[in-house]
């Protein structure tokens, strides 16, 4: 079976060191968990006291997960980070303790179902800085606030942008500077306290290296850099984290000479594929390797083979074959054989679609600190 290595000794010290570094700029953070899927095993082994307290919340997009979080930890501050369905107001209340919010018809629902379960629901109200995803209208915000304000179980506790998402476009110093200027009017106009400002997330944390994020932006939502090391603002490294937390190997199940070009009539393959030869490989064979793994598990776009030597040919729902020339290496040896894996590095929606698979299993790493 394919599987999935997680080092959760690297992704532990990586959330140590992230600790160390908001603190020291007194920016509380929420840990994304979202990548792993609401895993069990995962929960345990992470989400231990000594790394959990110096964590303001742990959040995620799915409910189930966060159920599974407050199961695991009853006292945990639990963070819903997308705007909650209609279907789903009375669970997000139950097993959310913040939830972020841009209408205000859902949260009304919110109110209502916090009512009836005797909680205080608390909000941070989402604002469109321009990338068009969530987010209340800048000119509407102020009456939005209003509104909300008078609710009674609902406690808006911040503000927050959401920035690089979608459109990828990439938050400023200028654009973060808007949430300053927001909660300084609302707070100045409805004479109210807003503790959180969230315009932080992995793509943010090299702005704030270089000193370019306001000093109301105290709130981030980190899951990239905690996981992967790295930000996606310029897909480096960020500090000394590591990079190296999760491979993934596959088996190799066959392995034969066979034609580079396939023999017989090309059309649409079974999952909407058509491939495309050049002439001068008609009569070339090469040793090909299927893989037992497919894009039911995940798709290889977002997997690097770790040998330079071995390309991806194609991918069907559940196998994946690959082309590794002459399968020798320099001193003449078999390089490959019927069960030995190949180890490929994955991005972040590879690890979240491995993590989804049933078929894939998952085993944690533990190395010396």
């Amino acid at each position: 079976m394919a599987e999935l290595q997680i080092n959760i000794t690297e992704i532990r010290n990586n959330i140590k060191t992230l600790n160390k570094y908001l603190k020291e700029r007194d920016i509380k953070w929420s840990l994304i968990t979202k990548v792993f899927s609401g895993d069990k095993e995962f929960m345990k082994q992470l989400l231990t006291p000594d790394i959990i307290k110096d964590i303001h919340s742990v959040g995620d997009s799915r409910l189930s997960s966060l159920k599974r979080l407050k199961e695991l930890n009853p006292d945990l501050e639990t963070i819903y980070i997308k705007p909650p369905a209609q279907a789903y107001i009375n669970d997000v209340v139950k097993y959310a303790d913040i939830s972020l919010n841009s209408s205000f018809k859902t949260i009304v629902a919110l109110d209502k179902a916090a009512k009836k379960q005797n909680k205080i629901h608390k909000i941070i109200i989402m604002v469109e800085l321009g990338e068009l995803r969530e987010g209340v209208n800048r000119d509407d915000l102020s009456e939005f606030y209003e509104k909300v304000f008078n609710l009674d179980n609902i406690e808006v506790v911040g503000l927050g942008s959401n920035l690089g998402c979608m459109y990828g476009v990439e938050p400023t110093y200028d654009k973060l500077l808007q949430l300053n200027l927001y909660k300084e009017l609302i707070e100045t106009k409805y004479g109210s306290k807003l503790d959180l400002i969230s315009g932080g997330s992995s793509i943010t944390l090299p702005l704030l290296e270089r000193g370019a994020v306001p000093k109301d932006i105290n709130h981030f939502r980190i899951g990239e850099s905690v996981f992967f090391g790295s930000s996606p603002l310029e897909n480096k490294r960020f500090l000394n984290l590591c990079t190296d937390t999760f491979n993934f190997y596959a088996q190799i199940i066959e392995l034969e000479e066979k034609g580079v070009v396939p023999d017989g009539i090309i059309g649409d393959a079974s999952i909407g594929h058509s491939a495309e030869f050049k002439e001068e490989d008609m009569g070339k064979t090469t040793y090909k390797a299927i893989l037992d793994f497919g894009l039911l598990d995940v798709d290889h776009e977002g997997l690097s083979i770790d040998d330079d030597d071995v390309k991806f040919v194609g991918i069907t729902s559940d196998m994946t074959v690959v082309d590794i020339g002459d399968n020798t290496n320099e001193d003449g040896s078999k390089k490959y054989g019927i069960g030995d894996k190949v180890c490929m590095d994955a991005d972040y929606m590879s690890v979240a679609r491995l993590f989804n698979s049933k078929f894939i299993e998952k085993k944690f790493i533990k190395t010396d600190n």
